[in-house]
């Protein structure tokens, strides 16, 4: 397909696709949406920095005709932070998968957003460290069968968006690739933001979680598990604690303003 056919195309590395993400993943959605949204906005792809570590959604980067960092496990907003500190008129763009942010990368995740770096996190989340083959997770859902946990794990799950919201994050929001128009608005939201912003979008691994977790391969049946338990904001605030135990609140969640992080100062919204 042309770039005439397709305007989002001018925005992709020549020679990079096909990409790499297994049949059925949410990553190459996430990656649309991501794209759709700075086109929008009419971007210049000189001033953003985008940032993969390890893992599937690690890999979105390596498509993008930016300027692009990908690195060992964790550390993304450890370089992020290195590069807002340098430069900090570049818009810089994780992405991250659910292991990378909150497992190994947990520590760099919470002082960023204690900080308020000024940083755009777009986080696909699958439940699982589905890249190395489908180990447990800090989001995989308490007795969940994965590769790891084959009578079932038995901790509990992170969520992610209320850890963000206290850890102080400025702008907070949950969708799923279920959510398109969702999830492009908030990634422009985000884009624009200036503060610490988090873009956490819940994805269909038929691979790795599906097969273990739910017994299936079928693309359509584990996107429509994730939507079955996605509850709105609006709904769940009149639910009570038991109803939503397992369920997955989505919405926006903050949108706020404070100073941004730049080393050995701060500088609020209306400062250059």
């Amino acid at each position: 397909m042309s770039v005439k056919q397709n305007p989002l195309r001018k925005y992709i590395r020549d020679g990079n696709l096909p990409h790499f993400f297994c049949s059925g993943c949410g990553c190459g959605q996430v990656l649309n949406y991501f794209l759709k949204a700075v086109d929008d906005l009419d971007m210049n792809l000189d001033e953003i920095v985008t940032i993969g570590g390890v893992g599937c959604t690690a890999r979105i980067p390596v498509y993008l005709s930016t300027d692009t960092f990908h690195g060992v496990h964790g550390r993304t907003l450890a370089w992020a932070t290195g590069i807002k500190l340098y430069k900090p008129e570049l818009k810089v763009v994780i992405f991250a998968g659910d292991g990378d942010l909150v497992s190994i990368g947990g520590n760099h995740f919470l002082h960023a957003m204690r900080r308020n770096l000024d940083v755009t996190v777009i986080l696909v989340n699958n439940f699982n460290f589905a890249m190395t083959g489908g180990q447990v997770a800090p989001t995989t859902l308490f007795d969940s069968i994965t590769m790891t946990t084959p009578y079932g794990s038995k901790e509990n799950c992170l969520d992610i968006c209320k850890l963000a919201e206290t850890a102080g994050a400025t702008y907070v929001s949950r969708w799923n690739t279920d959510k398109p128009m969702q999830s492009v608005n908030s990634i422009k939201k985000a884009l624009q933001h200036k503060g610490f912003s988090l873009v956490e979008i819940m994805s269909q691994c038929p691979t790795n979680f599906g097969r273990y977790s739910l017994k299936t391969g079928d693309t359509k049946k584990v996107l429509d598990w994730i939507v079955d338990k996605s509850v709105p904001k609006a709904k769940a605030e009149k639910m009570s604690n038991e109803d939503l135990a397992d369920k997955f609140v989505i919405g926006e969640f903050v949108h706020t303003e404070k100073p941004v992080f730049l080393g050995t100062t701060v500088y609020n919204q209306d400062e250059k």
